[in-house]
């Protein structure tokens, strides 16, 4: 099935990105750093099916407009908001992965009314822990090297080499190639601006910054799914089964042999997952 095409909405004078197809109760996909929309085209046709599916770009990704002044989670959850309001929208089930699970967390906390589940894949903002890769990128002259490492993967030869050691690249680390494709968009100025402003928000050379386990009992009598990959070395499984502790009636999905991408390393599985979990449950009202 041939995904929906993106539109544009209008927003604050620019424009934010999303992709919507579907009928059936409304939900809200929403990516992680340095990510975009098209982290969810593995599942979106499925999701699809049952659901109105409304997949979008955080400003200063994707396809939505840079030269944006605020990137904290506060922000960025309003964005989504905005979103759904320019969709005529009232509530939705809203799923975010890594940094979009601490968008989606926000976004309950700010607009409560709207929210009406919870779904949190691989999700930041439930601990200190994050990769060190990550964890670099805040010092000083991050920028820079961002700026080599993406201007060198746009090279031919470069990009060949990267093909052929893809394979061995994903059994050194499972999310390599994920991360390695992400960090290629950040070849434009703007948009490299974007993800450092975005990455300082809620990440620090200590680790993450943000860590909203003390006011997951906001979530009580909120259906909340957790979702996490068996070998996620991003940001490790244990932050959701400690989340899911916290939440009471939540749901905890492990998903065998996947990394910090469940969603992209097992689509089948984490759509049946997510399509169950909407199917199964009464929205909060």
């Amino acid at each position: 099935m041939a995904l929906a095409a993106v539109q544009l909405l209008p927003w604050r004078g620019r424009h934010l990105a999303v992709r919507r197809a579907g009928t059936g109760p409304s939900i809200v996909l929403i990516h992680g750093m340095a990510g975009s929309l098209t982290t969810w085209d593995p599942v979106f046709a499925d999701l699809a099916r049952s659901c109105d599916v409304i997949a979008v770009d955080l400003p200063g990704h994707g396809s939505s407009s840079r030269s944006v002044d605020d990137y904290s989670l506060g922000s960025l959850a309003a964005s989504v908001r905005d979103v759904l309001d320019a969709l005529e929208v009232k509530t939705a089930t809203i799923v975010g992965h890594s940094l979009g699970g601490g968008i989606a967390m926000q976004f309950m906390y700010q607009f409560p009314e709207r929210c009406e589940r919870l779904v949190l894949v691989s999700s930041g903002g439930l601990g200190r822990e994050v990769t060190p890769m990550l964890r670099a990128l805040t010092v000083p002259g991050a920028g820079l090297a961002l700026a080599v490492g993406a201007r060198l993967q746009h090279q031919r030869h470069v990009v060949a080499a990267g093909r052929l050691a893809r394979p061995l690249a994903r059994r050194v680390w499972n999310d390599l190639p994920y991360m390695l494709r992400q960090m290629a968009t950040l070849d434009d100025p703007e948009t490299r601006r974007s993800f450092l402003a975005t990455i300082n928000a809620v990440i620090d050379v200590g680790g993450q910054g943000i860590n909203a386990s003390d006011r997951l009992h906001l979530a009580a009598g909120l259906p909340t799914l957790i979702v996490w990959g068996e070998k996620d070395r991003m940001i490790p499984s244990g932050h959701g089964y400690a989340a899911a502790e916290l939440i009471p009636g939540s749901r905890f999905e492990l998903v065998p042999g996947a990394g910090h991408y469940p969603h992209e390393d097992s689509p089948d599985l984490f759509a049946s997952i997510v399509t169950d979990f909407v199917a199964t449950t009464e929205p909060r009202t």
